[in-house]
Parts: structure tokens; C-alpha cells; sequence
């Protein structure tokens, strides 16, 4: 306000445009204009006294009338909701807007609009993600603790969060580790909790899910991949250092630790049971909070959005397989927690996969299972299959004295009576099945 200040007094004093331009380091133009707008408000120089810049302002440059034909604003939170659903664009969002608004906004101002709209509300909803198609998965860093009854020994139990992309609806647990076993655990009950399934799942990089960590080809620990494939997912971690990637996840790990956890800190619990059913009352809580800056919840943005585009769950559950390299021995065995179990003799000192569930124990060779035992629990015993053994192997097994002289009558009286004889002629029947 200065400068028009001093146009105001260096035109009283007869200077032109250009000159007064000079001086104040406009241009004709932008003096010419100051002028104008001064002429209009009917102001001179000397200004009224007490007239401080805003009155200044306010005198200079007026609001606007807001136009009587004001074209109407489109709905932005119902369009950045349906944005979420497949196949659905902008432009024909701004089709249909147009057919009920033949006056309305054209495309790129209705893209310029919803671009600012999109910067007034949180971060984390301008990421557009397709309803059904991803979740996100971690665990918190804030850990609850577990007291033994009887001990009184306190240990950490660890909270699992998994929040689909579109709706931000998400299911929290509670696991006494991080371990494969529980990062599956963990997303077998959060699919029973949405009763459905997406397209993709996406973990962060502990050891527990990805064998190797790369931003082009990870490779994916074989029960957690196992796990995702019968569930019909994909498996795409964040990428290390890219927290973007799983903003998701870690939105859901701050509403999970604010309003479940903190709520939680001053609980003793004394079975993980406890710390479950405790978890599954707040979870609700949490997500039927509604939104600050949009309407709704995460509750109602699930049913709405996310729960009919997931995929059914499959009518088996999921049976948990541990994965380990084994060796077979030269007596065609593998062992497993001290116990062996056999496979097909020709594969003796290659090497093989073990697939162990709570009840089975498979052998796997190049991808192809090539024996399945029931799990055996006791220490440094066998089991052995008698069409992984050689032929000489399964008639040395089944030789008995009844046995060879069946076989030896098959020939004569005279066969019969020599295998009798050498039978009788040795201290134990075994000593003469080696003659």
C-alpha cells in the first residue's frame, strides 16, 4: 500500500504515468490501473486522515459480487469416494456431473478443483487406491506385556495391524512373536475379519516374510508366498526406506496404538486370550470413529466400498507349513526334529524341501512331492515306506522262516526240504537268510 501511497501523491503533484512509474519502479500501465481504481473509490491526495492500508485496501479492491448464475460446486467427497471403485475415472464422473449440471464447470477446471480439495483434507487420502485390491500389513512398535500367574514374569506380546487400501478399515491382533507362523496367523484372522479377500497384499521387509529384500524381484519366504497363494493374493512389499509405500499400514498402526493400546497400558492381562478378546472390543471402536474432514467412517467405507469387491475366502482354511532344506541320507531318510522319514531310495544325498504342517511331514524334489508321512513325534525312531525301498531291502525286510519255505515248496519237495534244513542248521533263522 505504500507504493499506491505514493502514486497517489506524486500524480497530485502533475507528474505523468511514466514518470511516476520511474519513481516508484512500476510500470504506465500498472500506475494507470492504481489510478483508475482510486478514481472510482473517489479518493485524492491527501488521503482522509486515519486511513490505515486494509480500509486502503478494502477501498482500492472490493469483493467481488458473487455471480447470481454461480455454477455449482460438484461433490467432491462423493467423487474422491467413487474414484476407489474400478474402472470408474474423472472424466466420466465429470460426464455424469455434467448431465445434471449442463452449466457446470468444464473438465479441467472440475480436475483444478478437486486437485485443491484434495489439499485441505489428510495426506494420507490422496493416494487413490482401488476398493478390494490391497491391503497393508505391519506390526506396531508399542507392545503390550503378558504377566505369568504364577511366576509373575513379564514378557512383550506383539500387535498385529492389516488395513485394507480404500476404506482404511483394519483388524488388529495380539502374537506372543513375529515370526512367519505369525505374520500368517496374523493375516488368515484379518481375511476371517473382513470375510473376504484383495487381489494383493502388502507386508513391510522383516525376515519373517521376505527371504531377500530388492525393489524389482523380492523373494518371498515360501510359507508366507504359500499362504498368499491359497488365498488367490500377491504378494508386493513396500519397498525399504519408502514409507509411502505402506502409508496405509502405518496410519493403521497409529490408530491402533492410540485408540486401542494406550487404552490397554494399565491392564494386567494373563493369557494372550485376554489381550484378544480386549483388542477385539476396542477395534470396533476405532473403526466406526468418524472421519474428521469427510463423512463417514472406516466402518461404512468398508460396507460400502471395500467388502463387495473383495474376493470370497476359499472353503478350506489355511493349514500353516513350515519349509526347511534337508539332505537324504545313503539309507534314503530325512530327518526331522530327531525323526526319520523315508523317500524314494534313487533320490539318496540329494538334496530336498520339507513342507511340515501340525500333521504331516511331505518331501518335495524340484518342485514335485514325491512323499507324505503323518508327523511322528518320537525321538530317533523311522518312518519308512516299503515302496521307497529297494528290492532287496523290501525282501531282506519280509523274510521270515514261513515265508522262504513257502517259497522254496513252490519248487519241489527237495527245495523245501534243503531251506528247512539250512533254517534248522543255524543258532537263529536271521543267520540263514544269508546263505
Amino acid at each position: 500500500m505504500r507504493s499506491i501511497r505514493e502514486i497517489l501523491r506524486l500524480r497530485q503533484c502533475g507528474l505523468s504515468h511514466r514518470q511516476i512509474g520511474e519513481a516508484v519502479h512500476k510500470s504506465s500501465a500498472t500506475v494507470g490501473g492504481y489510478l483508475a481504481r482510486a478514481a472510482a473509490a473517489k479518493l485524492t491526495w491527501p488521503l482522509p486522515e486515519g486511513l490505515d492500508d486494509f480500509a486502503l485496501e478494502a477501498l482500492l479492491f472490493p469483493p467481488q459480487a458473487e455471480l447470481q448464475n454461480a455454477r455449482p460446486e460438484p461433490d467432491f467427497a462423493h467423487i474422491h469416494k467413487e474414484l476407489k471403485r474400478k474402472g470408474v475415472t474423472k472424466i466420466l464422473l465429470w460426464q455424469e456431473y455434467k448431465e445434471q449440471n449442463p452449466d457446470g464447470l468444464q473438465f479441467s477446471q472440475f480436475c483444478d478443483r478437486y486437485k485443491k480439495w484434495l489439499g485441505a483434507i489428510n495426506v494420507t487420502m490422496r493416494i487413490q487406491h482401488v476398493a478390494g485390491e490391497k491391503v497393508f500389513s505391519d506390526f506396531a512398535g508399542k507392545k503390550l506385556k503378558l504377566t505369568d500367574r504364577d511366576t509373575g514374569e513379564v514378557s512383550d506380546v506383539h500387535i498385529f495391524v492389516c488395513a485394507l487400501g480404500a476404506s482404511g478399515y483394519f483388524f488388529a491382533d495380539a502374537f506372543l512373536d513375529e515370526t512367519s507362523q505369525s505374520w500368517c496367523a496374523g493375516h488368515v484372522n484379518a481375511f476371517n475379519y473382513f470375510q473376504g479377500t484383495p487381489a494383493i497384499i502388502v507386508p513391510d521387509n522383516p525376515k519373517a516374510t521376505i527371504t531377500q529384500p530388492c525393489r524389482y524381484e523380492p523373494i518371498i519366504n515360501a510359507t508366507f508366498l504359500e499362504m498368499a497363494s491359497h488365498y488367490s493374493c500377491a504378494v508386493i512389499p513396500a519397498r525399504v526406506r519408502k514409507p509411502k509405500d505402506k502409508a496405509k499400514a502405518e496410519l493403521a498402526v497409529g490408530l491402533a496404538t492410540r485408540w486401542i493400546l494406550a487404552r490397554l497400558r494399565n491392564r494386567t492381562f494373563f493369557s494372550l486370550h485376554e489381550i484378544r478378546v480386549a483388542i477385539k472390543e476396542l477395534l470396533e471402536d476405532a473403526n466406526n470413529r468418524p472421519f474428521k474432514k469427510i463423512q463417514g467412517s472406516r466402518k461404512t467405507m468398508f460396507v460400502e466400498l471395500d467388502k463387495p469387491a473383495l474376493s470370497p475366502l476359499p472353503e478350506r482354511p489355511f493349514e500353516f507349513a513350515e519349509f526347511r532344506k534337508a539332505r537324504v541320507g545313503v539309507d534314503y531318510h530325512v530327518e526331522f526334529e530327531g525323526h526319520w522319514y523315508s523317500c524314494p531310495y534313487q533320490l539318496a544325498k540329494q538334496e530336498v524341501e520339507l513342507r511340515v504342517t501340525a500333521s504331516t511331514v511331505e518331501i518335495i524334489h524340484k518342485h514335485r512331492r514325491i512323499a507324505s508321512h503323518s508327523r511322528d513325534f518320537h525321538k530317533a525312531k523311522h518312518s519308512t515306506l516299503p515302496e521307497h525301498m529297494p528290492k532287496s531291502h523290501r525282501e531282506y525286510q519280509t523274510a521270515n522262516p514261513p515265508r522262504l519255505i513257502g517259497w522254496a515248496e513252490m519248487y519241489g519237495q527237495g527245495a523245501k526240504q534243503l531251506i528247512e534244513a539250512i533254517l534248522e542248521s543255524k543258532p537263529h533263522p536271521e543267520q540263514g537268510y544269508r546263505v
